[in-house]
């Protein structure tokens, strides 16, 4: 099949070998040793690739890696000088009848190549403003107005006009003074240096002179950012209990796209761990063949293998953190299969997987983050220690099904509201069990009759993350347990609170 132009700008990253859930699955065919994969920025699909040869497969994945360093590597002034190649390019491919002319329709195109989401009524009072000749095309200047339009910032511009004056140039002294109205220690060398940096103009810049576009261009830049660009990096005392910590965490991660039909895949799960995520969530059921699957269940949402989680996370746990990753369990799978997940996770994260309390550490008491480096938590049900009640399959209440349920009850008053319809469910059959009611569902896999079991086996890889019902604030503040965790949901947030005064 004939693949788009792919802009290196696009690219996030490539992977060697088998390492997407498309090569995974339908990969087989190919020598690994052949294969690659192209990870793109945003929200667009990656695309898979056969080489003929193991060297042309290297040839491409060193040449594409080298260009994505170049480009990170580029200054300011250097990335400019790529963008009328870059922007020729994408008027091109939004060209569609390639009249040299752009219809409304091909202007809207272009906008999203460029990840411009903007309102068509406001869109097309541009386009009209630009269309001179009225003929419901831009063309030459026009075009170039029209772009000109979409990168205008009259806040910028007017931060501008009042550090510059009436002449609409900033002196070093000038910039200079602008810099330190914003808090920064700055010197007339440093504003020099700045100048000499982002001005586009050369004989401005050899006089020390900034204009409105060397301006925006340093405001734009991460140089000008608000944030400080130390902070981009772990600055804070990482050595405190686990609890002193908020942790960046996804809900549904498998999902990527809605709650009710979307598709479940591993990716989601890479692209959550490389924005940093540090607790992702497993929705667990009862699959075939005996393996566990992870999907939203009583929903139409895809299936994907418990296995092929884990090792997506193995892979990508710690890419871009050292920092510990807990696995929230949320468990709908009988002993069998319990047993099952608890068996993947061993052999799969083997010693990433933590399956003891730390050695010369209370095991009450939560280690910190800088003590879990390079490990996986897992957060589930666990059963009484031995020395409180026998060792034995156990039935406890799922804090997570809980949450889960108040969560779908706010769900559907939202839906009620909206709309009067209702999405109905392919449920077929309700059948009394010995554990409670067993629900069937049409190629939606089987709640288990002992799923509100523990299985020991599961029970055992949960060291510092125990799931429990919250037994109130009030107890919570009297019996401080820093190894449970509990979930709700907002509602019962809310609510928890206001009973609290």
């Amino acid at each position: 099949a004939r693949v788009p132009a792919v802009s290196v700008m696009h690219i996030e990253g490539v992977r060697e070998g088998h390492q997407s859930e498309g090569l995974r699955k339908y990969g087989a065919a190919f020598p690994e040793q052949h294969c690659f994969t192209l990870v793109f920025k945003g929200k667009r699909k990656n695309l898979d690739l056969a080489a003929r040869g193991e060297e042309d497969a290297r040839h491409w994945v060193q040449g594409l890696t080298k260009l994505m360093g170049r480009l990170q590597a580029m200054s300011q002034p250097e990335k400019l000088d790529q963008y009328p190649f870059w922007i020729h390019g994408v008027l091109q491919r939004a060209d569609r009848n390639k009249d040299n002319k752009m219809s409304f329709r091909e202007v809207k195109s272009m906008l999203r190549m460029i990840n411009i989401d903007m309102d068509d009524v406001y869109a097309y009072k541009l386009f009209k403003d630009c269309d001179r000749s009225g003929n419901e095309r831009l063309e030459g200047r026009e075009l170039e107005e029209f772009c000109r339009r979409l990168l205008r910032r009259p806040e910028l511009e007017e931060l501008f006009g009042h550090y510059s004056g009436e002449d609409r140039v900033l002196s070093a002294e000038e910039l200079r003074d602008f810099l330190r109205d914003q808090g920064e220690d700055a010197s007339l060398r440093q504003a020099r240096a700045v100048i000499r940096a982002y001005e586009l103009n050369e004989k401005a810049r050899q006089q020390d002179l900034m204009m409105l576009d060397g301006f925006m261009m340093y405001l734009l830049s991460a140089a000008g950012d608000i944030l400080n660009q130390e902070h981009t990096k772990v600055h804070q005392d990482m050595s405190q209990p686990l609890c002193h910590y908020f942790i960046s965490s996804s809900h549904n991660t498998y999902l990527t796209r809605n709650q009710i039909g979307g598709t479940s895949s591993t990716e989601a799960y890479v692209r959550a761990l490389m924005a940093g995520c540090r607790c992702v969530e497993l929705d667990c059921w009862e699959g075939s063949d005996g393996e566990p699957i992870v999907y939203h269940g009583h929903t139409l949402t895809s299936k994907i293998l418990f296995r092929d989680v884990i090792e997506s996370i193995r892979d990508y746990a710690f890419k871009q953190s050292p920092y510990p990753v807990i696995l929230s369990l949320e468990n709908h799978c009988g002993l069998e299969q319990q047993a099952t997940m608890a068996r993947h996770m061993k052999a799969i994260l083997g010693d990433m997987l933590l399956t003891q309390p730390l050695e010369g550490q209370d095991p009450h008491d939560l280690p910190s983050p800088e003590q879990l480096k390079g490990k996986v938590l897992v957060k589930g049900k666990k059963l009484p220690e031995p020395w409180h009640e026998p060792w034995s399959v156990t039935s406890l209440s799922d804090p997570e099904e809980e949450e889960e349920e108040e969560e779908e009850e706010e769900e559907e008053e939202k839906l009620q509201e909206r709309s009067s319809r209702r999405v109905r469910g392919s449920l077929r059959a309700m059948v009394p069990g010995d554990y409670g009611t067993q629900v069937v569902l049409e190629d939606h896999g089987i709640v288990a009759k002992d799923a509100s079991q523990v299985a020991p086996e599961l029970s055992a890889v949960v060291v510092y993350c125990q799931a429990v019902p919250f037994p109130g604030l009030a107890h919570a503040l009297r019996h401080p347990r820093p190894c449970e965790m509990s979930s709700f949901s907002e509602r019962k947030a809310r609510k928890l609170i206001k009973e609290a005064g």
